[in-house]
């Protein structure tokens, strides 16, 4: 059991890829404007990085070490290649939105790296459950900083929900301040790196106090 909290406590705060490793920022800083979109890129982030983690976990004794890293690259890009599909089934306008970023999973190097350090030398229980909480730290530093953006950017939260809940999300949305002419600094890229810049730094107080 022990192991178990250590790797859900290694994915959500200790090892956070997009906090510490730092990996994953071009999709990070990109379609964070808004918690809508956050959410749609940390679901389909999540779901490659659990599917490729337990499938590299299971075929690990299979997969020669001289090509371990194209087959790496091979199975997330073919479970990229569903998340694009059901996406575009069900999700389409939220797919539009998202855009190149969705097929750049591929190459986004937090999957690659937890399928070559984790999954491929451990066994697919433990890898599944890193993949997992992998995906949910990185999705939650995705809603934190789309919050904020979205804030601060346009005075609203949860904003266009109903691209993913359909007529449900209409109601969810929220108007947090009335007459609200919005900065547009928040919305730009150097918004998107001012506000990971505080998250990072409000971890690193916290870690520094625990010593």
């Amino acid at each position: 059991m022990n192991d178990y909290l250590k790797i859900a406590k290694n994915g959500l705060w200790t090892n956070n890829q997009a906090l510490v490793a730092l990996l994953g920022l071009c999709p990070l800083l990109a379609v964070t404007n808004n918690i809508v979109n956050a959410i749609g890129l940390g679901l389909a982030t999540t779901f490659v990085l659990v599917a490729s983690n337990i499938t590299v976990s299971v075929f690990r004794n299979q997969i020669r070490k001289e090509v371990r890293i194209p087959i790496f690259v091979l199975l997330i890009a073919s479970f990229v290649t569903i998340v694009e599909l059901l996406m575009q089934s069900y999700f389409y306008d939220l797919y539009l939105i998202l855009g190149i970023f969705v097929p750049l999973i591929v190459t986004n190097c937090a999957i690659l790296a937890r399928a070559e350090a984790y999954a491929s030398k451990n066994s697919w229980d433990k890898s599944a459950l890193d993949g997992l909480m992998m995906g949910v730290g990185f999705s939650i530093i995705l809603v934190i900083l789309g919050a904020m953006r979205e804030l601060i950017g346009s005075g609203t939260l949860f904003d266009q929900s109903s691209l993913i809940l359909g007529s449900l999300g209409d109601t969810l949305s929220i108007t947090v301040f009335e007459d609200y002419q919005g900065t547009l600094l928040a919305v730009l890229p150097p918004g998107a790196f001012i506000g990971l810049g505080l998250i990072v730094a409000v971890k690193n107080y916290f870690d520094l106090k625990k010593v």
